[in-house]
């Protein structure tokens, strides 16, 4: 007799992270012999920096290799503390917040230890795309808001209104945006703060993954409002700011209840995020965050110079990312054409069509709730930037 090889319904309802899968894909045709520029990835193509790594090593000769507290060392959580206060304008003591393995991790704690099956959540449209499968790993209703390039792809308080209902749980959204690049302001979120108000049950969720990384110079954090402090939870970590990805460190400050929760969960799943990474995201968290203004002049760089190799592109529409290191142009002026017998009907198949055709791996809008898109990382040299606006052009080109 044979195992029965069924998965659970829960990982049915599942489906593959779409950046993953990409990634999977290009490593696939690179592993054939095929020269392919990945821009499908939001990974800084930046080491993480000496002092941030020196810590890191002092962390292991003052032994911090033992278990750790389950929300993150206290002194670690200090310098949280205190980064809110300098760069958010946001109260949180250090028993508000916890320290998880990656935001990703952070986003899922909240999900989970707050949100029931047959609750709603709000995810404005295009959203990350974790976001929509912990919904349904939560049991809950994702609502999708949608919008458009004509919109600079934000959701205006109005909209936000019209999607609440008696079910309304949460809402999740990132600024600066993955995959849009768009920045909410300060007026944009006091308007949000007037409607979130009036729903006391709505719990909001500020992913501020990408705060560092912003042309508008002018970062403002939902939480630091005080009339919705008490339902608003704010999520950070070090990952792309301060290219750090592989240490995999991220956290929340969010009302007591709700840490306190976190805390719980985490503590049945992972228990404390990685000792030494944690004195090395120490050391990036008290740093000034002047630091990374290298790295964030250097995308904005190559913001200007990709953005201008798209444009160039025959029926290619991108708006001007304020922020992180996405382009997010509409491409529905494809659907419908074809070359050599294939036919592009949605972005997925023109992910694909680029993958194979050009050897430029993107990923398809669909999976950030914008079918009428692809997400293009810029955070590649300028030499890939340029080829790759090459061999997409061409391959654009030939579809008729």
């Amino acid at each position: 007799m044979s195992l029965n090889q069924n998965v659970s319904d829960l990982l049915e309802r599942l489906s593959e992270s779409a950046t993953l899968a990409m990634a999977r894909k290009s490593r696939e045709l690179k592993d054939a012999g095929h020269e392919v520029i990945s821009l499908s990835l939001g990974e800084p193509d930046f080491d993480t920096p000496d002092f941030i790594k020196e810590a890191a090593k002092e962390g292991i000769d003052k032994n911090f290799t033992h278990y750790m507290p389950v929300p993150g060392y206290a002194d670690f959580r200090e310098s949280i503390s205190r980064k809110f206060k300098r760069d958010n304008n946001i109260n949180y003591s250090a028993e508000q917040i916890v320290v998880s393995t990656g935001a990703k991790q952070s986003l899922a704690n909240l999900i989970l230890a707050t949100v029931n099956p047959g609750d709603e959540v709000l995810l404005p449209a295009p959203y990350w795309v974790s976001y929509i499968e912990m919904v349904k790993m939560a049991g809950a209703t994702p609502v999708v808001i949608a919008t458009s390039i004509e919109d600079d792809y934000k959701v205006s308080a109005e909209k936000l209104r019209e999607n609440l209902t008696e079910k309304t749980r949460m809402l999740i959204f990132s600024s600066p945006c993955n995959p849009s690049g768009s920045v909410y302001s300060e007026q944009e979120l006091k308007e949000w703060a007037e409607v979130i108000k009036d729903f006391p049950n709505l719990i909001a969720v500020s992913d501020e993954i990408y705060e560092h990384i912003n042309y508008t110079e002018n970062h403002f954090s939902l939480g630091s409002i005080d009339e919705i402090y008490e339902q608003t939870v704010t999520v950070n970590g070090v990952s792309k700011s301060f290219a750090m990805t592989g240490w995999r460190i991220g956290y929340i400050g969010a009302p007591l209840w709700i840490a306190k929760a976190c805390n719980k969960l985490q503590g049945q799943f992972t228990s404390g995020a990685s000792s030494i990474s944690q004195r090395a995201a120490k050391a990036a968290i008290e740093a000034e965050p002047s630091v990374v203004d290298e790295m964030k002049a250097t995308f904005l760089k190559r913001r200007e110079l990709f953005g201008k190799l798209l444009t160039d592109i025959e029926g290619v529409e991108i708006n001007q990312p304020k922020g992180a290191f996405y382009m997010f142009p509409r491409i529905s002026s494809f659907f419908g054409k074809s070359h050599n017998g294939t036919v592009i009907q949605n972005s997925n198949d023109l992910a694909e069509y680029l993958l194979t055709e050009a050897h430029v791996a993107t990923v398809s809008g669909g999976a950030f709730g914008s079918p009428e898109c692809i997400r293009l990382s810029y955070a590649a040299s300028q030499a890939e930037l340029e080829e790759a606006a090459k061999r997409m052009a061409k391959a654009l080109n030939q579809l008729k």
